[in-house]
């Protein structure tokens, strides 16, 4: 059986990455592949997010390089990989 990749999985590609599975489609998924918080500015320029992120794309034939390690419920679990700024 051959994995699916889902939201919010923890995966690792053979390319070199490994992250949090962040948006998927029929195409492609994105890897969440680094996170860190926005300097205070760049928040009050645009506030809809409260970190930046490395998004690494990985296409619909490449998901059988993805190696699943495990899943969680949402983006607001993993306390250890949250970044937040103070308001």
């Amino acid at each position: 059986m051959t994995y699916e990749p889902q939201v919010n999985d923890y995966v690792i590609w053979s390319k070199g990455v490994e992250g949090w599975i962040y948006f998927k489609c029929e195409d492609y998924v994105t890897i969440e592949a680094a996170i860190w918080p926005k300097d205070e500015q760049n928040y009050l320029d645009c506030s809809i997010h409260k970190n930046e992120r490395v998004l690494v794309v990985c296409y619909h034939d490449q998901w059988c390089d993805l190696k699943y390690i495990r899943s969680r419920k949402s983006k607001h679990e993993e306390k250890e990989n949250c970044v937040e700024i103070a308001c």
